[in-house]
């Protein structure tokens, strides 16, 4: 078991298609087979208002949604997340790892749907109490890639990921320059390497950052 006074908390952030899911599923194994206790979340969703929330901003069929409307739905469900979520299972010590985080608002809304990437920030730092990432690991993805892999075989696009490739190149862009300004928080890989590698790297990167208190009982 593992036993700590506070958690840590890493968000994977990137285009769709860029492999989140998968390298969050590695890390989580990997961690948890070295005794650590980890919980898996993904947003819009995490809860069950916020499953409802996604089901309404990504699913096709629901009407014409403004840009507005779309980042304030996002927000309304990450501050269901953090509250019920990411921020008491922090508090019992163990390690959240998220699919998609506030900088997917600030890319997709702020900058996707030029809504002001400072805007948007604003108000997911509020709907969040502030609430902050240890560390986001950044897969980069070139939009033509993220789209053959979105829609490699049967798979259907969602209704962001249904967008044209210049939006998805926004995105890109916005990304990269937050993890520039803040470049101590980030580590930012090219989603196109193996995934075992990417997985590799990753660990290494997280490994730097467990506390020296966490004790690991076989």
């Amino acid at each position: 078991m593992t036993t700590q006074n506070s958690g840590l908390f890493i968000a994977f952030e990137g285009g769709d298609g860029a492999g989140k899911s998968t390298q969050a599923a590695e890390l989580a194994a990997a961690l948890e087979s070295r005794g650590f206790a980890v919980l898996r979340t993904r947003e819009p969703g995490g809860t069950p208002i916020g499953e409802k929330l996604r089901s309404l901003v990504l699913d096709h069929g629901h009407g014409h949604i403004d840009a507005h409307t779309e980042a304030l739905i996002f927000a309304a469900s990450r501050a269901a997340h953090a509250s019920q979520v990411i921020r008491p299972a922090l508090e019992r010590g163990e390690i959240v790892l998220t699919d998609r985080y506030i900088d997917s608002s600030v890319a997709y809304q702020g900058a996707g749907r030029d809504l002001g990437t400072d805007a948007v920030r604003d108000i997911n730092q509020w709907a969040t109490s502030g609430l902050q990432p240890d560390l986001t690991v950044l897969l980069d993805v070139e939009p033509e890639v993220g789209r053959r892999r979105r829609t490699a075989g049967d798979a259907a696009e969602d209704r962001l990921e249904s967008e044209a490739d210049e939006f998805h190149a926004r995105i890109r862009t916005a990304f990269l320059d937050l993890a520039a300004a803040r470049p101590e928080h980030y580590l930012v890989l090219p989603a196109r390497l193996p995934v075992d590698e990417l997985a590799a790297k990753i660990l290494a990167r997280v490994e730097s950052l467990l506390p020296l208190s966490r004790t690991v009982e076989a």
